[in-house]
């Protein structure tokens, strides 16, 4: 489960580290968002070296995402949690006014929300504010209300920051009551991702700029949604999901055994891996040395695992992906023909910002009936799941 906790700027922000740790301890993968007041109480390092991911800060600060990233977010998480939630966070959230990346979250996310107030006793007690906690109730909105006690500006009442574990545990019950979409139980999501490397020599190879992303992005989207993986992976820097069936390969001939070997078992397959389309036709069995001489490397094809799905499938739902850098669509298209597939995912890999080992993907989805779905720049998360949105679709509708 993914959550976003907005900081707000009062002394309680402390205390949001205490939220974070439990929040992990409970099994979530939290995302912090701070407002520049909450900095002036706790670093944004503390909070991005205990949740490993950066921290949002500026809504504007230049950074290498080149996404709409309060979109992106909004669409990911399964929870916002603004803990501890000022009383100028609460009016903001209750009027609308979106003046910095937290707010702004608020109002792009379907997710449902979870504030817990901290503030001094008069505030919390101000016919504003509980104006401005009731039009937030009504729409749906949940709290930990604070607690009483003594507070940092010398009073005793309510306006203390309710227990950290208590938020945690509320938050965690709030994501159950809203699982997640199961659309996919019962099916077996067969994903090939990353690149192949084909041999010269021991030490030297022939492979291409593919860092396994967008497979491993589908993987995790399809578990998600409750499918049993299959992720047959070239060499690549990532993790794999812990639940998915991980099948390590290295040459196109280990990925063409590992995929035919899981492919009857299988109701959906998405071949996006970048595989060589050639590979040395002779492999020396030492280091080749270096000489003055020029070096001549004869190539032969290798296996083409998608054509050879195409004409074996029966009842999976084939998806291929069209890595290119000129004609794009025209390419994609014959290859959908071409290759027997029901979808191919075309991509324009020569762009600086998208494809091969970026974050993001910028992708046009065509179906066998030449119906085109373009997304724009998005995840390679967002990618995959929208891919298995239409696929889902194409299953109900056969």
């Amino acid at each position: 489960m993914k959550i976003a906790l907005g900081v707000t700027g009062c002394i309680g922000a402390y205390k949001a580290a205490l939220v974070l740790r439990h929040l992990q301890e409970l099994g979530a993968d939290v995302e912090v968002v701070m407002t520049r007041h909450a900095t002036e109480f706790i670093q944004p390092l503390t909070f991005q070296a205990l949740s490993g991911h950066p921290v949002i800060t500026e809504m504007f600060a230049p950074t290498e995402r080149s996404d709409i990233y309060h979109i992106t977010l909004a669409q990911a998480i399964d929870l916002m949690l603004v803990a501890p939630a000022t009383a100028n966070s609460i009016a903001k959230f209750a009027h609308g006014i979106a003046d910095d990346f937290l707010t702004t979250l608020y109002l792009s996310t379907p997710a449902p929300l979870l504030m817990a107030p901290a503030m001094n006793v008069e505030m919390w007690r101000h016919p504003a504010t509980q104006e401005n906690l009731a039009i937030l109730r009504n729409r749906g909105v949940s709290f930990v209300d604070p607690s009483a006690g003594y507070l940092a500006c010398g009073m005793e009442g309510e306006g203390r920051l309710a227990d950290p574990l208590e938020i945690a545990k509320r938050a965690i019950e709030i994501v159950k009551q809203h699982p997640p979409k199961l659309d996919l139980v019962g099916e077996h999501v067969l994903v090939s991702a990353g690149p192949t490397r084909e041999h010269l020599d021991p030490i030297r190879y022939i492979s291409n700029r593919s860092s396994g992303k967008m497979g491993y992005a589908i993987a995790e989207a399809a578990l998600a949604r409750g499918a049993e993986v299959t992720l047959v992976s070239g060499p690549v820097s990532l993790t794999a999901p812990s639940k998915a069936n991980l099948v390590k390969v290295t040459s196109a001939q280990d990925m063409y055994e590992a995929v035919l070997s899981h492919f009857e078992k299988a109701t959906i397959v998405i071949k996006s891996a970048a595989v060589c389309d050639y590979r040395p036709k002779n492999q020396a069995e030492q280091k080749i040395k270096k000489t003055t001489a020029e070096m001549t490397i004869e190539l032969e094809p290798t296996q083409d695992i998608l054509k050879t799905l195409g004409e074996r499938k029966t009842h999976q739902t084939l998806v291929g992906f069209a890595a290119e850098t000129q004609n794009i669509l025209g390419y994609a298209e014959s290859k959908l023909v071409k290759k027997n597939i029901d979808f191919i995912v075309a991509n324009d890999v020569s762009a600086t910002d998208a494809g091969f080992d970026t974050e993001n993907n910028r992708v046009i989805i065509i179906d066998r009936k030449g119906n085109q779905t373009a997304l724009p720049l998005m995840s390679k998360r967002l990618v995959a799941d929208r891919l298995l949105d239409l696929v889902i679709l194409n299953k109900r509708l056969a």
